[in-house]
């Protein structure tokens, strides 16, 4: 059950309407990073995580993310407030409206489709989606994907901060940053209270597999650090050694009964290329400058 608080989480202050700047504001809104797809993310996640501890947690971030949701959608409206004045009561001349709905990226989509309202949308004016959602059920890799998409939040943020001048807006934003910060420490202590949180999951790596290095991108530019460096790591830089690492000839097959042999057989003979024809093609008739080199037509 939610109750809704009148009073926002951190007060929002604007010093001046500015539907561009508004539109920006939606990528926190309605994009991937945004607020909405953080709640929506944590909710699932808490609703069926089988522990109690985490549940809670999952649901209180999940519940302060929707209040974040109400102080961008705020910040949104403040910011579109005059526009949608101006458009709804044809305040202006015709060509200074037009002027003043179409400055500043998508402010028009919002002004005419929303009327200043805030869209579930992007700042480019993509609809939000599901798909943002990349929760997979294992406590251990929602964790780790919680974790990077805080991360990825606060960059967000620290980017719209840095586009505007309004001190009003830069306090909230900073705000809005910095509970990122926290939810990150939240969810990477979540993650060690799990004892064995690495792998994920319950299958073991195979262990032949699972120390080895693979220098697969070789020549100039070749680097070593602590990820494929030391007695944790085999490196394996021969080609050779890269190819059929499981000791077999590296080959794809497939069991088959005799009867869809049998046709594989028939369609590989059906569609058998020749490699000693060279036909003249379409693309040879129709060649003009550029084309290249062509096919020779004989006389």
């Amino acid at each position: 059950m939610f109750m809704h608080n009148k009073k926002l989480m951190y007060t929002v202050r604007v010093a001046e309407p500015n539907p561009g700047l508004a539109t920006l504001m939606l990528e926190q809104f309605g994009g991937p990073q945004g607020e909405l797809a953080a709640a929506m993310r944590y909710f699932t996640q808490g609703l069926a995580d089988e522990d109690v501890n985490r549940r809670d947690m999952l649901m209180d971030i999940a519940t302060e993310e929707l209040s974040h949701l109400e102080v961008i959608g705020s910040i949104v409206a403040m910011l579109n407030r005059g526009a949608k004045g101006k458009l709804a009561e044809a305040a202006e001349e015709e060509a200074d409206l037009y002027a003043s709905m179409t400055s500043g990226g998508d402010s028009h989509t919002m002004s005419i489709l929303y009327g200043g309202g805030t869209g579930l949308v992007n700042s480019s004016g993509v609809p939000w989606t599901a798909a943002y959602i990349d929760s997979i059920g294992d406590p251990a890799c929602d964790l780790r994907s919680n974790i990077a998409a805080e991360a990825r939040a606060k960059i967000v943020y620290e980017r719209l901060i840095n586009v505007t001048d309004d001190p009003g807006i830069k306090d909230a934003l900073s705000f809005l940053m910095t509970r990122e910060v926290a939810h990150q420490k939240s969810f990477e202590k979540a993650l060690y209270a799990i004892p064995a949180n690495f792998p994920p999951g319950k299958i073991p790596g195979r262990p032949e597999f699972a120390d080895k290095y693979y220098n697969m991108s070789q020549g100039e530019g070749d680097a070593s650090g602590p990820w494929n460096e030391g007695e944790q790591w085999e490196v394996v830089s021969d080609r050779e050694m890269q190819m059929a690492v499981d000791g077999g000839d590296g080959h794809a097959t497939v069991e088959m009964d005799a009867k869809a042999g049998k046709a594989v057989e028939a369609f590989m003979s059906r569609t058998m290329s020749d490699p000693e024809s060279d036909p003249v093609t379409g693309a040879d008739l129709g060649a003009g400058a550029g084309a290249g080199r062509t096919t020779p037509i004989e006389d």
